[in-house]
């Protein structure tokens, strides 16, 4: 199992690192909008949603992505930032303020118009923070993302070695207490390298300490609407690693926070042209 994980997860980097590097914002654009799809259909399947209401999900997402990739072509390009903001405001909330009582209660919510519409809000503000922290720098993106990817490695290795207590036995029994801090070390590592060489203020610390807590929250409540659903993962498009949402989990709430932090000063610049 660990093997097949290391194989997918260097296939997965490779990949990665040459889009990123050598793609235009707009074909990245348009490449994640594919991944976003994939996580729009098996969100679907986790609050088992029908065949009809399934396409219409993916439907909308497909639209409202092209929408916000090619609006700049067309006389409706100045309603591209509201929409944009729309959809990071509307994240930013849920995380911040919806998901820790959720992750508390661990309520089952029924309907199932609510929860379809919350999965495009969160997967879609998720892929405006991959387009968008691309735009201003791939350099940025892979920052985030690899902050979170060191943590979640870390959470997984320290909790498998010392774990002893765990952090939410009712939704997810193999998290534990100890992997967080192991994954807080970790980033704390990482961060104060990167302070060292690049001379960033130790402030980036404690940012990267934030986007632990966000990335933890972000496994935990996909991990809640597994259990709820019957499911042991997403799906099974990665071996080793489940589905596209067990992948990115992490990435759903942090991507859209920081980037709602870098613009939120700076209202026109968020976009997606390039």
């Amino acid at each position: 199992m660990l093997k097949t994980r290391i194989i997918t997860a260097v296939a997965l980097l490779t990949g990665l690192l040459t889009v990123v590097f050598l793609a235009s914002t707009q074909v990245w654009a348009l490449l994640t909008l594919g991944v976003v799809l994939l996580g729009v259909a098996e969100w679907s399947n986790l609050i088992k949603l029908n065949t009809n209401a399934k396409y219409l999900s993916l439907t909308i997402a497909l639209i409202t992505g092209l929408f916000i990739i090619f609006i700049n072509l067309t006389p409706a390009a100045i309603y591209q930032t509201p929409v944009l903001l729309a959809l990071l405001a509307g994240a930013c909330f849920f995380w911040l303020v919806i998901a820790p009582f959720w992750l508390i209660t661990r309520k089952t919510f029924t309907s199932r118009l609510v929860m379809g519409a919350l999965g495009l809000l969160l997967i879609l503000a998720t892929w405006v923070g991959l387009v968008g922290l691309h735009a201003i720098s791939p350099l940025l993106l892979l920052g985030v993302m690899a902050t979170v990817s060191i943590a979640d490695s870390a959470a997984y290795f320290s909790g498998k070695r010392f774990g002893r207590h765990k952090l939410a036995p009712e939704i997810s029994p193999g998290k534990t207490w100890e992997g967080v801090i192991g994954a807080l070390a970790a980033v704390t590592v990482y961060g104060a390298v990167l302070c060292y060489y690049k001379h960033f203020s130790p402030w980036l610390i404690v940012c990267m300490w934030l986007l632990v807590v966000l990335s933890i929250m972000g496994d935990l409540l996909e991990s809640l609407l597994k259990r709820q659903a019957g499911l042991k993962d997403s799906g099974q498009l990665l071996p080793g690693h489940g589905g596209v949402l067990d992948r990115i989990d992490g990435f759903i709430p942090t991507l859209p926070i920081t980037l709602f932090c870098i613009y939120l000063p700076l209202l026109n610049g968020v976009g997606v042209h390039g």
